[in-house]
């Protein structure tokens, strides 16, 4: 595979994750922890399949057990935190504040040895949080403090999901089968907690059951697959600049199918968020050069 190919196959990753908010909001009212588990049971049963297919099994038994529970911890800490946050906070709001992983991994990749923090970085890092205030405080508007508890788990999804990603770097190489271990592992672990701490509510009609099939397959599927592809093949740096467009694409939708209002507030906070993940990117860029 070449590495144009590889990079064009893990941005499907980012175009797919644009849809995780919208098709989240469809899926109410399941719970976090039972979405979680629907979601992960199609999608590590779609990387089985695949597996099986490619003749990946066979690499699952060399993978070290590590690798496996970091990984599933990773996923299921971070899905667990977007649901609930999609549940207790606006879609929109709480899905850009969700959003600062980008930025958080560019300035998390600056610890690494052998790595600094420059100027872009740290101003990058500034643009992103005004952004996620802005959406907290409303832009100076009426704050709805109920939502706190939804924005708060945002930006902890943001952080799992950086610090997944920055300390996968450490890890080694693995073969991207791994990915479905990942996937039922945590859907396992989805399972049982919902039972211990869940009401059972199951999807509302075909929107519901359709949001959450296209979930599965889709965002909380098919996109850690072409992303472990991607990153491993193709041009990390680029495919890390462009998940920066997640965060507009993703509000873009929500107020296309009219789940988010246009607003300015909205607007500028987006324009933050995004614009200081690139000056972030762009920094790392020319330290780079």
């Amino acid at each position: 595979m070449t590495r144009q190919r590889a990079t064009a196959i893990g941005f499907i990753a980012v175009l797919l994750w644009a849809l995780l908010a919208v098709l989240t909001v469809g899926t109410a009212p399941v719970p976090p922890l039972l979405l979680n588990a629907m979601c992960f049971t199609l999608g590590g049963g779609l990387g089985l399949i695949w597996c099986w297919r490619s003749g990946g099994l066979s690499q699952l038994k060399y993978v070290p057990w590590r690798v496996y529970a970091f990984g599933s911890i990773g996923l299921f800490g971070y899905h667990a935190l977007y649901f609930s946050a999609l549940r207790l906070a606006p879609a929109a709001e709480a899905g850009l504040i969700a959003y600062l992983w980008p930025l958080l991994i560019v300035l998390f990749s600056g610890l690494l040895p052998g790595e600094t923090l420059r100027a872009g970085h740290l101003l990058g890092a500034a643009l992103g949080f005004a952004g996620a205030a802005t959406i907290i405080t409303g832009g100076g508007a009426s704050f709805d403090p109920a939502a706190l508890p939804g924005y708060g788990l945002a930006l902890l999804c943001a952080l799992t999901w950086s610090g997944y990603s920055v300390l996968a770097r450490r890890l080694g190489s693995a073969p991207t089968s791994t990915v479905a271990v990942f996937c039922v592992v945590t859907a396992l672990a989805s399972w049982i907690m919902h039972f211990a701490l869940e009401e059972t509510l199951w999807p509302q009609g075909a929107l519901g059951w359709g949001s959450t099939l296209a979930l599965g397959l889709g965002p909380v599927g098919l996109a850690f697959y072409v992303w472990d592809i991607g990153v491993k093949q193709g041009d990390i740096q680029m495919l890390g600049t462009s998940s920066y467009a997640a965060p507009l694409l993703s509000t873009l939708v929500l107020v296309l199918v009219g789940i988010a209002s246009p607003s300015w507030t909205l607007a500028i906070a987006a324009c933050l968020i995004t614009g200081g993940a690139l000056l972030a990117a762009r920094a790392s860029a020319t330290k780079a050069a």
